[in-house]
């Protein structure tokens, strides 16, 4: 009776634009009224699991209550949207191994450190370490090692990318000779789930990073950046304010690499285009 009451829950105007200024301010996405139901569905499992009957009991909890602040980034975690896949938009690790590879080589770099922001569940990152460990053994010579930072507002993905543990459905699509080369099967025939091998494990490293940070802590530097349709949930200034903090932390003659949908635009930053939604940092005497 309690979990069929509370699914007839709905959020009050107060309490909607409590949780979807929350959002947009310290997460930088936006939440409109278009999404209230969704906001909605997702909390309801919150609720439930912490056995509150009103939403108001809930938003009490979070924003007044001295254990709230860890329920926030559950909050957050429900509330934050993690599609990804593995070799999306493909063009782009083509374009990574026979040009930027070779440009960077050719500037004395053989080992490299590369960044996933907003790297989700783990896909993109060890895409790319397929990706580079598969150059390496065709082009010896060319990159030597490599280490690969992946970040996330949500601790749930990102548990899920320490973990690296699929669904078969979702490495469907590629090749069978990587999917041998570079996943392991359940040994539970029951269970239709790959595991990632250790050697493309070791290469990644995840920790959990807001974009809406002022600084971001993080110590490296890197050659290549991929932050691929995350910035579509941001406004245009926000976009250009992530992008201007992205940079501070990639190499001159590095290279940042966009969603496909996404766009610098109007936007006054130290990058030139150099294929379809990769750009390279220029010396700028512009502060960043």
């Amino acid at each position: 009776m309690g979990n069929e009451l509370l699914s007839t829950q709905t959020l009050s105007d107060k309490e909607y634009h409590t949780i979807a200024s929350y959002i947009e301010t310290n997460v930088g996405i936006k939440m409109p009224e278009s999404k209230r139901v969704m906001i909605q569905s997702r909390l309801i499992p919150r609720l439930r699991h912490l056995k509150f009957k009103t939403f108001k009991e809930y938003l009490d909890y979070v924003f007044s209550s001295r254990d709230g602040n860890q329920e926030l980034i559950f909050m957050i975690n429900a509330l934050t949207t993690n599609k990804t896949d593995f070799f999306r938009e493909a063009d782009h690790f083509t374009f990574l191994t026979t040009k930027v590879l070779h440009n960077l080589s050719s500037q004395g770099k053989k080992s490299i450190k590369l960044w996933s922001a907003g790297c989700s569940s783990g896909e993109e990152p060890y895409t790319i370490a397929i990706v580079l460990k598969e150059f390496i053994q065709k082009n010896p010579g060319v990159l030597t090692s490599f280490s690969i930072k992946g970040t996330d507002i949500s601790t749930k993905v990102l548990d899920k990318a320490i973990n690296a543990v699929y669904e078969m459905a979702t490495v469907a699509n590629i090749p069978i000779d990587i999917k041998k080369k570079y996943f392991l099967k359940s040994s539970d025939p029951q269970k239709t789930i790959v595991r990632i091998k250790p050697e493309i494990r070791n290469c990644c490293s995840f920790s959990r990073l807001n974009f809406m940070d002022q600084n971001y802590n993080i110590s490296d530097t890197f050659q290549v950046i991929f932050c691929r349709n995350v910035l579509i949930y941001f406004d245009k200034q926000t976009q250009e304010a992530i992008i201007r903090k992205l940079l501070k932390h990639l190499e001159l003659d590095g290279y940042l690499f966009l969603g496909h949908s996404e766009t610098i635009f109007s936007m006054d930053l130290p990058l030139e285009n150099v294929a379809p939604a990769v750009y390279r940092k220029i010396g700028s005497s512009k502060k960043l």
